[in-house]
């Protein structure tokens, strides 16, 4: 655990006296203050829940009810999985971030069309539409956390999408 804080900390190159700033101890003075290791074990086991409902979701792919509730569920968890790493208020932070609010918008908004088209609605080809916008924007929105990949992404789907001749 401690080769894990030195690496997200910048590595090895401590000044000798013993204190370490790294991100899995950074905002843990909350209601819920975890040592990092809980908070790793809860990353851990909160991405491979929404990883396996994920996975789960492809199984029932003909029944696209199912395949929606999983599916979502899955995304919403492996998501949220990284409020054990840096807390719930700078997860809402950098979600409402002015680079990724309209992304962060977007994908709540898919979510809940998408569970309110599997749950009240009952429709299949508006759930599987929904889900589709959902992985999008979910696509989307990821990209916002990798410097110039939206911009890149953009301009090939320019070039792809062209006219043109």
């Amino acid at each position: 655990m401690q080769k894990l804080n030195e690496l997200f900390s910048g590595g090895g190159d401590g000044d000798g006296d013993g204190t370490t700033d790294n991100f899995l101890e950074d905002g843990s003075e909350g209601l819920c203050s975890l040592s990092p290791t809980q908070r790793m074990y809860g990353f851990a086991a909160s991405l491979a829940a929404g990883l396996l409902l994920m996975f789960l979701s492809m199984i029932v792919f003909a029944i696209p009810i199912k395949f929606a509730l999983l599916f979502t569920f899955g995304n919403v968890l492996a998501i949220g999985s990284t409020v054990f790493l840096m807390g719930a208020e700078q997860q809402i932070n950098m979600m409402l971030d002015p680079v990724r609010i309209y992304a962060t918008s977007i994908y709540i908004g898919c979510v809940v069309v998408a569970l309110i088209c599997a749950l009240l609605i009952h429709s299949k080809i508006l759930t599987v539409l929904a889900i589709l916008c959902e992985t999008c924007a979910l696509i989307w929105y990821s990209l916002s956390y990798i410097p110039f990949a939206r911009r890149m992404v953009s301009e090939i789907m320019i070039r792809l999408c062209d006219t043109e001749l």
